[in-house]
C-alpha cells in the first residue's frame, strides 16, 4: 500500500504478527504443562525492535552525530527471537511450566495486541474520513 501510513502500517503488521507468534508459544507452553522435561519457550522481540527503529531504551532516537538522520525501518530484516530456558539444575516441580507466569504473559500480550489493533483501526478510519471529505 502506498500512502500516508505505509511505514506505520507495515511496522504495526509486523509487530502484530510477532505478538501472535508469542501468543501461540504461550499456549504451547500451557498445553505442555504436565509434559515431563518440557521447558517453557519465549518469543522476545522488543529490544531488537528498538534497535531496528534506532530508538534507545528510553524511547529517544539514538544518533552518533547530530547531522545523522535515523535509518528507516525495514520489516523484512526483522523478526522474533526464540528463547528456550535451560535450567542449571533439575528439581522436581521447578523445571515445569508455571501456569501463573504463562497466564500473566498471555494477558500482557493480549492487551498489547488489542491496543495496536485499535491504533491500526483508527489509522484506517482517519484515511476513510479524509477520502470521504475529499469526495464532497
Amino acid at each position: 500500500m502506498k500512502g500516508l501510513f505505509e511505514t506505520h502500517t507495515l511496522l504495526s503488521a509486523k509487530v502484530m504478527d510477532m505478538q501472535l507468534q508469542r501468543q501461540n508459544v504461550v499456549m504451547s507452553n500451557m498445553a505442555n504443562l504436565k509434559t515431563p522435561g518440557y521447558l517453557a519457550r519465549r518469543v522476545n522481540f522488543e529490544e531488537d525492535l528498538q534497535k531496528a527503529l534506532n530508538i534507545d531504551g528510553r524511547g529517544k532516537m539514538t544518533r552518533t552525530s547530530g547531522k545523522h538522520v535515523p535509518a528507516s525501518f525495514d520489516p523484512k530484516n526483522f523478526g522474533p527471537e526464540w528463547e528456550k530456558a535451560m535450567p542449571l539444575r533439575v528439581v522436581h516441580g521447578e523445571d515445569r511450566v508455571d501456569m501463573d507466569k504463562e497466564m500473566a504473559v498471555m494477558a500482557k500480550n493480549t492487551m498489547r495486541y488489542n491496543t495496536l489493533a485499535t491504533v491500526v483501526k483508527s489509522n484506517f478510519e482517519g484515511m476513510k474520513s479524509i477520502i470521504a471529505s475529499g469526495a464532497k
